[in-house]
């Protein structure tokens, strides 16, 4: 008699919201902090994805006895990640809405220097704000932020499901 095997949606979610709330709270530290400019600390909320995708095919593998397809990795990493860049947008649109509101002026204002400081033209300036403030929608950030991480994660759950896979034989 052979045991089901776990839901991969069930764990992928359990997972991901996990993760996903530590890479909010995360986030908006380094929002309140203002360092949500500096590149090297925002990348570390990709570790946190990287670990929970990790997290979250270890815990299947654990619940199927240690056997988990490439397939089933890739559909784990694929929905942890939906999950990080869906709530990530929301956390960020939420404390800019709500909480911060200069936030983004003040994210603009950096931007316009940087661009002065590369030599741009007040046009290039200009016709580039122009384009940010585009983004700036509670519906561009959300589905941005979802969209981009879902195609990273999916990027991402290639490589950690072929190490981590572990196909169970067919004639067992």
């Amino acid at each position: 008699m052979t045991e089901k095997e776990p839901s991969v949606g069930s764990v992928a979610l359990k997972w991901g919201f996990i993760f996903a709330l530590i890479g909010v709270v995360f986030s908006l530290i380094l929002m309140v902090a203002d360092l949500s400019e500096n590149r090297w600390l925002s990348s570390l909320a990709y570790i946190i994805l990287i670990v929970g995708i990790v997290v979250a095919m270890k815990n299947y593998k654990e619940l199927n006895q240690g056997f988990m397809s490439y397939g089933q990795g890739l559909g784990i990493g694929s929905i942890v990640s939906a999950i990080f860049g869906f709530l990530s947008g929301l956390g960020s649109w939420l404390y800019i809405e709500f909480v911060d509101p200069e936030y983004m002026a003040r994210v603009m204002e950096k931007q316009r220097v940087q661009m002065l400081e590369q030599g741009l033209t007040d046009e290039q300036i200009d016709a580039g704000m122009a384009m940010a403030e585009n983004f700036q929608g509670p519906v561009t950030m959300i589905l941005g932020a979802t969209v981009v991480t879902l195609i990273l994660g999916f990027i991402l759950s290639l490589i950690i499901s072929a190490v981590m896979k572990n196909t169970r034989p067919e004639f067992e």
